[in-house]
């Protein structure tokens, strides 16, 4: 699988897309904010990753906005904020095979970069 879940108002993503040349290479996109991610696809990429927490954006402005810094979150408590509102996703997701690359860190790009 060639995927990937990205913000299309998010200037990194859109950095991150060209750079990877995804488009060309036939990726599947995904903007998140005109279709969120589904519980049976976020359940899949959490097992590949380990936690809904290493998914999850605390630094989306709702996270301190609804007071979510202020509490002790479980992993279902991830989860539920990831399906109820797409700015908690980290982003982009990118599927290469059976790999997932979570966030936009230049490491995370750049073994994204290697993969492909």
């Amino acid at each position: 699988m060639r995927k990937i879940y990205y913000l299309s108002s998010c200037s990194t993503c859109q950095q991150i897309i060209k750079q990877l040349n995804l488009v060309a290479k036939g990726f599947e996109m995904q903007d998140i904010k005109e279709k969120n991610i589904s519980a049976v696809e976020l359940d899949a990429i959490q097992a590949k990753v380990g936690s809904y927490e290493a998914l999850f954006s605390k630094l989306a402005l709702k996270f301190r906005g609804m007071g979510l810094d202020k509490m002790t979150l479980t992993e279902k408590d991830y989860r539920n904020y990831i399906l109820e509102e797409y700015t908690f996703i980290k982003r982009p997701f990118i599927l290469i095979g059976d790999e997932v690359f979570v966030g936009n860190s230049k490491n995370t790009i750049s073994e994204a970069a290697k993969r492909l």
